[in-house]
């Protein structure tokens, strides 16, 4: 394949370009989208309407209109939506997407069905949101963070910031920022609300994702949200003579291949589609080109924010050993491993070993700050041993192997953070 270069200005015109062709051409219904399962923690499955029912999910996973998602005992996901808004799903909850659709404006619609469980919705307002739940729809339009719990008896509806429109059998009420309300099921769905919200143990979890999103995503230029996070977290970007501008995983190293880890996940209508392990690998597989850039390895160019990939793409000059990614024919539409499979997110350890090659594979979100400090530890010595703390959560010190701190993580905001830090405890919701 030939050689594709990018100048920053005609990133510019891509970008704009991009945001004007929100929809998903090249698939099989062009009103089709798209959207991310962006966090995967302990049992988690889909069922993606291949007939074979519920399946073990991973990190990465496209889902599409009428999947549904369920997670077990201790088991927590993250859907990342493509403006970057999230809905993260506690222990012991099932939602289906119901509706996941664009009109012919451009304009972007969700409807979600909490069928049971609790979940957490941060909508930053850019497009259409409507949750089902009971008999009760809540719908949002502009930007709002809420927490809904539903039962076979009793649903709650905390607003932490906007407002949320229900309407159901009992009529309509407007749930505003710090309230509560409660729904009895055994009574036509009949509500009262509260001027409080009661904390409840999930919270800090859900706030200090969002934290994390909200920081890393700053200054997208990108028409797209989601996985943005990621990528400012996870690596770097940089002007490379001829090539534009370049983004590249940390913890890369000579040999590294950003193809040889992963799965195909089968999805009907669309084929096997590729699934990246890696906690970062949603745009790069999903937009743009892989590049072999001399002297530096493999670099992802953004844009052709226009398609979207089923597998990924690469371009220019490929290594003698290069072995491209062939999706398998559809056959019984079972998930097909490749190299180490799909991954769930890391998990908290006492200490780990971040190795050259391992593109941040078993780093958690936020658990380490500076990483581009820490990935100049790695280049020099290969390896470096360090103590996460738990995603979301704690302090910790990163030490070499030889026992010297690299950095520390503070328990300040992460909002008031400078975008090299990785990671921030504690914080309100506002």
């Amino acid at each position: 394949m030939s050689k594709l270069s990018l100048s920053r200005f005609s990133m510019v015109l891509l970008t704009a370009a991009g945001c004007a062709l929100i929809a998903l051409p090249a698939l099989a219904d062009s009103q089709a989208r798209i959207v991310r399962l962006s966090d995967v923690q302990g049992s988690v499955q889909i069922d993606k309407n291949t007939g074979l029912g519920f399946e073990s999910a991973f990190l990465n996973l496209p889902i599409t209109q009428g999947a549904r998602l369920k997670t077990h005992d201790r088991g927590r996901a993250e859907i990342e939506f493509e403006d970057g808004s999230t809905m993260r799903l506690t222990p012991n909850t099932t939602v289906e997407f119901s509706t996941l659709s664009v009109g012919d404006s451009g304009k972007r619609t969700s409807v979600i069905t909490l069928v049971e469980g609790m979940a957490y919705v941060n909508w930053l307002g850019k497009d259409d949101f409507s949750l089902n739940f009971s008999k009760e729809k809540i719908a949002i339009d502009r930007a709002a963070h809420f927490r809904i719990e539903t039962s076979p008896t009793v649903a709650h509806l905390a607003v932490f910031k906007g407002e949320a429109d229900v309407d159901g059998p009992a009529g309509k009420v407007v749930v505003d920022k710090k309230k509560t309300a409660t729904f009895d099921m055994t009574d036509d769905d009949k509500y009262a609300v509260a001027d409080k919200i009661a904390e409840a143990p999930l919270d800090s979890w859900d706030r200090e994702a969002s934290e994390y999103h909200q920081q890393y995503a700053k200054n997208n230029s990108s028409p797209y949200g989601y996985g943005v996070s990621d990528l400012n977290y996870y690596g770097a970007y940089s002007n490379v003579p001829g090539y534009g501008t370049m983004w590249q995983p940390f913890f890369t190293g000579v040999g590294w291949d950003p193809f040889m880890d992963g799965a195909w996940s089968f999805y009907p209508g669309m084929g096997y589609m590729f699934a990246s392990a890696y906690p970062w690998g949603w745009m790069p597989y999903r937009y743009g080109n892989w590049m072999m850039v001399p002297g530096m390895g493999w670099m992802w160019q953004p844009g052709g924010y226009n398609n979207w990939l089923t597998v990924p793409r690469f371009a220019g000059t490929l290594p003698a050993n290069f072995h491209p990614l062939v999706a398998p024919a559809d056959g019984t539409g079972k998930t097909i491993a490749v190299g180490r499979g799909g991954a769930t997110s890391a998990l908290r350890s006492s200490f780990l070993t971040v190795k050259s090659g391992s593109a941040g594979l078993g780093i958690a979100r936020g658990s380490l700050e500076n990483l581009n400090r820490l990935n100049r530890e790695v280049a020099k010595n290969g390896f470096a041993r360090v103590s996460p703390a738990p995603q979301f959560g704690g302090s910790s010190v990163m030490r070499s192997t030889v026992g010297a701190p690299l950095s520390s993580v503070s328990s300040a905001p992460m909002s008031g953070r400078s975008a090299s830090a990785g990671h921030a405890a504690g914080g309100t919701h506002h």
